[in-house]
């Protein structure tokens, strides 16, 4: 009989193990049967071809709504139709490692700015013991600055030494999370009334977002049983950013916006919001993983029996791109960042081995959801290297009398045609890259408009060394049971970011 053990490690094998038999009867059968892998690349392209148009029409339509958010006065909507809104309060966790005061500072001064007023806010500076000489010396000092602007100011610190655990933010918000709710349950403030935000410490959120949140929070028919999910952009220091960086940003932002007009797809990613009782209920955030984003909205999933949610947020939260000092170090940064996001990766096995246990669940729903992030992960690690590198390899290596069939000849026209036509996805991208790109900075040094349109020439050979590579990376570790920890992604703007007003986001 095969052990647990066993068992969870098939499941963690079987991902990885499915990309690289693909791309290893991909280069075998390029030599030996040129024309069936001709024929592959053909549907293939006509199926990207297809991907590119639903891209084109669900970006177009959260684009479309996102506008129609930033145009909204929500704390207007709110106090005029939601007038419980005043018996709520909001609980953003704010997880700090060795970032720079002046990164803290902001994400704290944008929730200041915040049109709902702070004084509904709780505010939970999650500090790590292994850092705890830099942490300290300055979360009491903004404490003392911010503290008496909120309702509460919690300064948590994370031990390093805790038992059962994994060096990361998951176990930090873990813990902090402990320590809020004994503040709750000492304040005697009902479950039901606090709304969390757990952010990344660069985050600033819209000026509307609370509002907003509370106001579609309060409109749900069952509120504690959904995460809620914004628009990320990593516009803080996207200027300043090398033009690999901003390529693969908005590719990131893009990627969700397409998720937020089906909502049956979704689940949490980088920052979120959902409900306190939810969080208590699953024990908060697991402690014991990378991706503690999106696995918080799994362990809701599984344990009100699939009955939850993502619900989305058409309102930006706005964060940093991995910019460092150096272009190099930049793009090594931005290299880990993929490679951790791609170790989301570890929710397939998780699932494979939870959803049989949970029969209340619609086998369909528990397909769906499995096929989405098995597709999801397999395109990432290989559709780069399709298009690429399969595109070409099989004409490079044929034989005459592969050479000499009509379908050869054609190939190259056929796949110029239809790459031709998925090239209108780059144009889609470029155009509302433009348009959601934060207001300049007047300093004379940020590169022109021309500049940021014509760096989309960049995107296929980014899809391929900072998309596809460190996916295949992070696959290959889950199946070799060479696990990832938590890299912290580092962080650095040239530029003070200080605007967090309303006109910064109506390009």
């Amino acid at each position: 009989m095969i052990s647990d053990y066993t068992k969870y490690r098939i499941y963690e094998i079987f991902p990885g193990a499915l990309v690289w038999v693909f791309l290893i009867a991909g280069v075998f059968l390029s030599f030996v049967k040129p024309l069936w892998v001709i024929y592959f690349i053909i549907i293939f392209d006509i199926y990207w071809v297809h991907r590119v148009i639903y891209f084109a029409v669900f970006l177009t339509t959260s684009v479309l709504k996102y506008k129609r958010a930033l145009r909204t006065d929500w704390f207007g909507k709110l106090q005029k139709e939601k007038s419980e809104w005043e018996e709520y309060y909001h609980c953003i966790f704010l997880p700090v490692y060795n970032e720079d005061v002046g990164v803290v500072r902001t994400s704290l001064e944008g929730l200041l700015k915040s049109t709902l007023p702070s004084s509904r806010m709780i505010v939970v500076l999650a500090g790590e013991g292994r850092k705890r000489e830099h942490f300290e010396s300055f979360a009491h000092q903004l404490k003392d600055e911010f503290g008496d602007k909120f309702k509460h100011f919690l300064i948590s610190l994370h031990p390093d030494d805790l038992p059962d655990e994994i060096p990361g933010k998951g176990s930090n918000i873990h813990y902090a999370g402990h320590r809020v709710q004994e503040y709750i349950d000492a304040q005697k403030i009902p479950y039901n009334r606090v709304i969390v935000s757990c952010f990344d410490i660069d985050t600033i959120a819209h000026p509307s977002y609370f509002s907003y949140l509370t106001y579609v929070y309060l409109s749900q028919p069952n509120p504690e049983r959904a995460s809620y999910q914004p628009v990320p952009l990593y516009n803080n220091n996207m200027w300043e950013s090398p033009s690999v960086l901003r390529v693969m940003a908005f590719g990131t932002t893009f990627w969700l916006l397409t998720e937020l007009p089906r909502p049956d797809r979704m689940v949490t990613f980088s920052s979120h919001s959902m409900s306190f009782t939810a969080l208590v209920a699953v024990d908060f955030w697991e402690k014991r993983i990378v991706s503690e984003d999106s696995r918080i909205f799994w362990q809701c999933y599984l344990h009100f029996e699939g009955d939850y949610r993502a619900v989305p947020l058409f309102l930006p939260v706005s964060m940093d791109t991995v910019r460092d000092d150096t272009w190099w170090v930049s793009i090594k940064n931005l290299y880990k960042q993929q490679r951790r996001w791609a170790w989301g990766a570890e929710h397939i096995p998780y699932l494979l081995w939870h959803f049989p246990k949970h029969k209340n669940i619609p086998w369909m729903m528990k397909f769906k959801y499995l096929f989405n992030m098995i597709e999801g992960k397999f395109s990432w690690a290989t559709a780069a290297i399709m298009i690429l590198v399969f595109g070409r390899l099989p004409l490079l290596v044929a034989g005459d009398e592969v050479r000499s069939t009509v379908l050869f000849q054609n190939t190259p026209h056929i796949l110029e045609w239809l790459m031709g036509i998925a090239m209108f996805g780059i144009l889609i991208s470029m155009t509302y890259s433009l348009m959601l790109l934060p207001r300049r900075p007047d300093n004379g040094k940020t590169p022109s408009m021309f500049i940021m349109a014509i760096q989309w020439i960049l995107l296929p050979i980014s899809l391929l060394l900072v998309g596809a590579i460190p996916a295949l990376d992070s696959l290959t570790r889950l199946m070799t049971g060479n696990y990832l920890g938590f890299d912290v992604s580092k962080k650095k703007r040239a530029i003070p970011r200080v605007h967090t007003d309303e006109k910064e986001y109506a390009s």
